[in-house]
């Protein structure tokens, strides 16, 4: 059995060359009659079928196409809208604002009924392409009122036109009716917290230089979610370059922004104006930003925001400058950390809950508290480095000019490395060493707050008979201990201004 199953195998093999050989010779002369061709094919299959199988139907019976039945199905439309195919001009001569909003228009038609955020409709990773060009625009970009998620706008440069609205932005994520309240006070927390009303979700901006042209801001974002705004360069602006209002969880990231182009040392420094990123919303993020010009680098006056790796040297504090303002009195919730304070400053109002680490003040840069009632309480300034001229600038200073602190709770100020500036601090060590019954310490060179000690220890160090003693005040910053009767001494003491049982 064995045997013949292999001398089918031959038999069908010399078949199958001597007809390809045959029609490779063919090939070479020309090509061959088609009806030839498929009659020897059937005659090969013919005999294959014969000496294999049998029991098969004739060949004759069988139906061989000549060619293939089966039609691929056809590609759907693709989801990349290339701002050239809608007349966009990339040299920027022409204004290309209505181009550009066809292409953002038909990025917004959903592909299905598929949804985000109750409300908000899945563009399905829609992307608008700038093509690298540097387009023209004369009014914003803004997305159409319909709202959407998840869609992508990139590559390219946006410049505004001389007749540029002066109170818009370049790219606008709003409605018409939630742009209206742009200059409208910020909202509060319990205001925002039961917003219910969001119009985009999963909004990416990426790989866009961004130049206002003298002419408003950057980008506006209002009651939207989940919003990247990653490796852009926005300049020129004269109100935002980046105004976040309402929503929750916008991430600007890896990007550079500033008012005027300059490395540093402006002859124009004190003229700068303007907000690099203005956050008016709760849980937002600004990670590895570089902000080189404007009079406030970063404005925060909503909750629950995050700024790493920021690097301000906006405008000089000398100048009238701050680096990040913190206009949350009373609730402040924002972490600093890993962040660059180049010759201007943090200012909080009212701190409650701020923490403030791992980051270098440079060129007498400091951090402020700034009284509005009279409130700080739960803030951090631990693990910094502060650089300065010797110019005898404190490191951590009060504007007491509305009223005292008079609410201090939970404040550490401590484990600071400082150069060439006066240490500040909640937590101070001092040693007296002499001859006497009476010793006082005086820490007001380096408490922050006038005439507030909450906690002391000390230690009395003696060779000699050893005293009865006790701390006998501690008012005005100063401690005083006393012994009954002289003894040379060395006097150890350690301060908290916080309560003792934080």
């Amino acid at each position: 059995m064995t045997r013949k199953a292999l001398l089918i195998s031959v038999l069908v093999g010399l078949v199958g060359f001597i007809a390809v050989h045959a029609y490779g010779e063919n090939a070479n002369m020309g090509s061959f009659p088609e009806s030839s061709y498929y009659d020897k094919m059937k005659q090969m299959q013919r005999l294959k079928a014969s000496l294999l199988r049998p029991d098969l139907a004739p060949v004759s019976e069988i139906s061989i196409s000549p060619s293939p039945s089966y039609t691929p199905t056809m590609l759907s439309r693709s989801r990349i809208y290339r701002v050239m195919d809608y007349g966009a001009d990339p040299s920027g001569k022409t204004d290309s604002t209505e181009a550009l909003l066809r292409a953002i228009s038909d990025a917004f038609q959903a592909p299905s009924d598929r949804i985000l955020m109750q409300g908000i409709i899945n563009l399905g990773g829609a992307e608008v392409y700038l093509e690298g060009g540097s387009y023209l625009i004369s009014h914003p970009l803004q997305l159409p009122s319909s709202g959407g998620g998840n869609l992508l706008i990139h590559g390219g440069s946006l410049q505004a036109s001389d007749d540029f609205p002066a109170d818009r932005y370049l790219i606008e994520l709003s409605t018409s009716s939630a742009n209206e309240d742009i200059q409208e006070k910020p909202n509060s927390m319990e205001e925002q917290l039961s917003s219910s009303t969001y119009s985009y979700e999963f909004i990416t901006l990426k790989d866009l230089l961004l130049d206002s042209n003298y002419r408003g801001g950057g980008i506006l974002v209002i009651n939207s979610l989940r919003t990247t705004i990653g490796n852009c360069y926005i300049t020129h602006f004269t109100s935002n370059g980046v105004l976040v209002k309402g929503g929750h969880e916008t991430y600007i990231r890896n990007s550079f922004l500033g008012q005027h182009i300059t490395a540093g040392n402006d002859p124009g420094e004190r003229n700068f104006s303007g907000i690099a990123i203005n956050l008016r919303s709760n849980d937002n993020a600004v990670k590895d930003v570089v902000i080189f010009s404007a009079a406030t680098g970063i404005l925060v006056s909503g909750q629950a925001n995050t700024l790493s790796g920021v690097h301000c040297y906006n405008k000089a504090t000398g100048f009238g400058g701050t680096g990040i303002y913190l206009q949350l009195p009373g609730l402040t919730q924002t972490r600093i950390v890993n962040s660059y304070l180049d010759y201007t400053g943090i200012v909080a109002e009212d701190p409650v809950q701020l923490h403030v680490s791992n980051s270098l003040f440079l060129g007498d840069a400091f951090v402020l508290f700034k009284s509005i009632k009279g409130v700080v309480r739960g803030v951090n300034i631990v693990d910094n480095m502060f650089s300065g001229s010797d110019n005898g600038i404190d490191i951590v200073q009060l504007d007491q000019s509305n009223g005292p602190f008079t609410n201090i709770d939970q404040v550490v100020i401590d484990r600071n490395n400082v150069n060439g500036m006066r240490v500040k601090a909640t937590v101070a060590r001092g040693l007296k060493q002499g001859n006497g019954s009476l010793w006082d310490i005086d820490f007001n060179q380096v408490l922050l707050f006038p005439n507030l000690i909450n906690h002391v220890l000390y230690t009395l160090s003696t060779s000699g008979s050893f005293p009865n003693h006790a701390l006998r005040n501690m008012s005005g910053n100063h401690v005083v201990v006393e012994s009954d009767k002289p003894v040379t001494a060395s006097i150890y003491v350690m301060v908290d201004q916080s309560p003792a049982g934080t």
